[in-house]
């Protein structure tokens, strides 16, 4: 296993420690969730350029990359939801989103077709990230000034979520004919 795919295997362990520390109620336990939080969220970025860097992108690369993305943000949601942090409509809208958009990446698999990433992908998982960061320090430091900043951004975050999501669906429509 290169080191490109080692780092994702640990994002994906950062998974579990991330959730425990979000969900306990000791001091400062979602600041320290939040900081793994984005670590892992980080290491998307890290392992893809090593694999790219280094000429090691692989098969088994391409399938747990984006899992490994979807296992972290779908585990951010579904733990907000459950804290009462965030609508449950926020998570469904993006949650299928990736789901529609892995169902179509599967069907041009299996036609030898790659979809790569769009610009409107990658704004989608910058300001997930920062939406969930932000409601995770329960809006630190922009509380103390009165800026609902974690609200705008999860808004700005749902919506580039479905305009992304109509992006790919649109310039990939022609796989479902295929």
């Amino acid at each position: 296993m290169n080191l490109a795919n080692k780092i994702t295997i640990v994002r994906i362990m950062l998974v579990p420690i991330f959730m425990a520390l979000l969900l306990s109620d000791f001091p400062y336990s979602n600041f320290i969730a939040a900081l793994i939080f984005i670590v892992a969220a980080s290491t998307d970025t890290v392992d893809g350029y090593i694999a790219r860097k280094r000429n090691e992108v692989t098969n088994f690369g391409k399938f747990i990359d984006p899992l490994a993305d979807k296992i972290l943000v779908t585990a951010a949601l579904v733990i907000l939801v459950e804290m009462g942090k965030i609508s449950s409509v926020v998570a469904i809208i993006i949650i299928t989103r990736e789901f529609i958009i892995t169902g179509f990446r599967v069907l041009a698999a299996s036609e030898g077709i790659v979809i790569a990433a769009s610009w409107w992908g990658k704004a989608k998982t910058i300001t997930q990230i920062i939406a969930i960061v932000a409601i995770m320090l329960d809006n630190v430091p922009f509380k103390w000034i009165g800026f609902p900043f974690d609200r705008i951004a999860l808004a700005l975050a749902v919506v580039i979520t479905i305009v992304s999501g109509i992006d790919y669906i649109y310039k990939n429509i022609h796989i479902l004919n295929e």
